[in-house]
């Protein structure tokens, strides 16, 4: 590779939050760099792996130590993408569940709802758009949602994540259905707590499973029509 390359990693980093007038929404990570607004991320250290790099730049820049997943993207590496010098951009896919507190904001750190995006620096819109993309379609087929859900969860909390993350409405009895089917989610045989319209408590439920694995390489989730 020739000396004038520079080579960073870059991560969009995903939560599903809640809030009180859009319900529950999925929000990205991002730091005030050079007075732009940009997804944590920054040089390779001189001992690091790449994903060792992102980890670290979350925890400098964000102060985020806790990412229940995290994989690499893709590799960004268009000539221009930034203008004052040739940059290649490894980038990586982060996700925290809800239940890990995640609001450490200040003027430079902020979660900010991926369809309320500000003016974001070079192609880091872009690099959000794939990132958002990668996490739907491998809804779909793998068990991801662990990284996104609490460890003990309601059906109805469940499919409200899966709606936040793939921008459309999930139907609990059916996402159950197939959830159970294949072996992903099992029954804590406890109940939560009761909503604010009463009712019974509903029943709670976890992931099999903490790490990432092919549930169905062929299934898709697909929008109601």
């Amino acid at each position: 590779m020739p000396e004038s390359v520079h080579v960073e990693v870059l991560t969009a980093v995903f939560q599903v939050r809640e809030c009180a007038d859009a319900g529950h929404t999925l929000h990205v990570l991002l730091v005030r760099r050079d007075g732009e607004w940009s997804l944590p991320g920054g040089d390779i250290g001189d001992r690091d792996t790449l994903s060792a790099s992102a980890r670290r730049h979350l925890s400098e820049q964000a102060q985020l130590t806790r990412v229940a997943h995290l994989e690499q993207l893709t590799v960004f590496s268009d000539p221009d993408r930034v203008p004052q010098h040739r940059t290649v951009a490894s980038t990586f896919l982060g996700l925290v569940p809800r239940d890990i507190p995640a609001d450490r904001t200040s003027d430079d750190v902020a979660w900010v709802d991926v369809a309320e995006l500000p003016a974001l620096a070079y192609d880091h819109a872009q690099i959000i758009d794939q990132a958002r993309q990668r996490l739907a379609a491998k809804l779909s087929y793998t068990n991801i949602a662990f990284a996104l859900a609490p460890g003990a969860f309601s059906m109805s909390e469940l499919s409200e994540i899966y709606g936040a993350a793939l921008g459309y409405t999930v139907d609990a009895t059916n996402l159950l259905r197939i959830l159970s089917r294949r072996g992903v989610v099992v029954s804590t045989g406890t109940v939560g707590r009761t909503g604010r319209s009463g009712g019974r408590p509903p029943s709670l439920y976890a992931f099999a499973d903490t790490v990432l694995r092919v549930t169905d390489e062929f299934a898709t989730l697909r929008p109601p029509m």
